[in-house]
């Protein structure tokens, strides 16, 4: 055995210790402060004794047992999760313990023996960190395959049952409207047959009747909202594209909101002059996207007004403003306003309200490839702007 070699054989232990000292107290291998002793040090020992076991032969001598025990401790490494900044990091930190533990003996030796131990450490543990980072990338891109496959599995697997909830959901949804459908048909049939108000009792069934058939529309509504996001979250919403002046669709949706508006004693402002006489979109969704942010607007006003701006922005786009005077949104409710069943200033029950409104209208400016920006304060009413592009096109 050469100096070297007993050098090394002598100091094993002391080497050992010392590098799972350094290696516990690097800030850059900061796994190795949650690793048992048994994992951390399982392998290392092996890299010092194949180091032993060669540092007598020449460089250009085998280093199979080299190769055999940093492959082995890379793959260990891969698996326990390390980096590989982390194992580089090991590396430097064996490479320096080796030398400093090493330098009172190596002192003592020989120029030429001196410079060949350096020379064959360095050798030896540059093999030895090449070899380590090649099966350690080997066995993370194995892992990441592997992950990989089971994501498309799991992937493909969520979608069946994503398909088959709804298709459940829609189903279910149907099944419900029809004895809905029922109940609303009596309750009016019954609401007709009531005589003219004679006594209190009589008042109370007209006044029970409304509430069946109020409360029944919401639920009808409410199964509508929630069978229209279910088509968009299937991806079954398509366009109907055709080329109009979107001043039509404006008024239109307006006048449906004006009765709701007049009975609040709202002011309803119409100030469009100025938008693009022709646009490629479809006019039903633009309509129910602004009726729906329009009806919001109605329900969160106590009093003020409700405007509806629109102009050109571009030969490419155009926007449509929604303003209100009403209670306005907190900061903290922007951030899911047009989640489904969300409500801004919940504790505050709006009634006609599903919470899917806003989401539906949502959904609606994104499939017309629209965006929406919101400025609210609370106290003093929301801004909605949605710009769209002038011509939709097919996706």
């Amino acid at each position: 055995m050469s100096n070297l070699s007993k050098l090394l054989a002598n100091k094993t232990d002391l080497i050992f210790e010392s590098w799972k000292e350094k290696v516990r107290a690097s800030r850059y291998i900061e796994i190795s402060k949650n690793l048992p002793e048994t994992a951390l040090g399982d392998s290392v020992p092996k890299v010092i004794e194949a180091l032993i076991s060669v540092a007598d032969k020449t460089e250009e001598e085998d280093l199979e047992t080299v190769v055999k025990a940093s492959l082995e401790h890379g793959s260990q490494r891969a698996a326990l999760g390390f980096e590989a900044n982390e194992i580089a990091g090991e590396y430097r930190l064996l490479r320096l313990t080796i030398f400093s533990t090493l330098e009172p003996d190596l002192l003592q030796l020989s120029p030429h023996e001196l410079n060949f131990s350096f020379r064959r450490i360095d050798a030896v543990v540059d093999e030895a960190i090449s070899q380590c980072f090649d099966k350690f990338v080997e066995d993370k891109i194995q892992r990441q395959e592997k992950i990989r496959q089971q994501l498309v599995t799991n992937n493909q697997e969520l979608k069946r049952l994503l398909g088959y909830s709804q298709d459940s959901f829609s189903q279910l949804a149907h099944e419900i409207k029809t004895p809905l459908n029922s109940i609303m048909g009596y309750a009016q049939l019954l609401q007709r047959q009531q005589p003219p108000q004679k006594d209190e009792g009589e008042a109370r069934n007209i006044n029970n009747l409304e509430r069946v058939l109020r409360s029944s529309r919401q639920l009808l509504q409410l199964v509508n909202d929630s069978l229209e996001i279910s088509r968009f979250d299937a991806g079954n919403s398509k366009l109907q594209l055709v080329s109009i002046d979107v001043r039509s669709v404006i008024n239109s949706a307006m006048e449906t909101i004006e009765p709701l508006a007049e009975d609040k004693g709202l002011q309803l402002e119409n100030n469009c002059d100025r938008a693009p006489t022709q646009v490629t979109t479809d006019p039903s969704r633009l309509q129910q996207a602004l009726t729906n942010f329009l009806s919001n607007a109605v329900r969160y006003t106590d009093e003020g007004s409700i405007s509806v701006n629109c102009e050109a922005l571009s030969d490419e786009k155009w926007s449509l403003i929604i303003a209100d005077t009403g209670i306005g949104i907190s900061p903290e409710d922007r951030d899911y306003i047009f989640a489904p069943f969300s409500r801004a200033h919940s504790s505050q029950e709006r009634e006609g309200s599903t919470g899917l409104g806003l989401t539906i209208a949502s959904r609606l400016v994104k499939l017309l490839q629209g965006e929406i920006e919101l400025e609210s304060q609370e106290g003093e009413g929301s801004k909605f702007t949605l710009t769209f592009p002038r011509k939709v096109r097919m996706e």
